[in-house]
């Protein structure tokens, strides 16, 4: 039987992205319409139940003044089965 690979999936940190908001005084759909994604999403982003691509990983840390990945983000492991 051949074995698979784990695997990682990228989640926001929702406290360090609610954080970011806060600081610069901007709402949740503010933050959507600034890294063109729709509110909904970006719900589903923060609440964890998606996980987002590599280009709007770059929008949101554009978008929050962050340039380092381990502010907003974490690698979740996964193992496929």
């Amino acid at each position: 039987m051949k074995r698979r690979r784990p695997y990682a999936r990228v989640k926001l940190k929702p406290d360090a992205v609610w954080e970011q908001i806060n600081r610069r005084n901007l709402s949740q759909n503010e933050l959507a319409r600034l890294t063109n994604v729709s509110p909904g999403y970006l719900s589903q982003l923060i609440g964890g139940r998606r996980s987002p691509s590599a280009k709007v990983r770059r929008r949101l840390q554009s978008a929050l003044d962050t340039p380092n990945f381990d502010c907003l983000f974490v690698l979740e492991r996964c193992d496929e089965n």
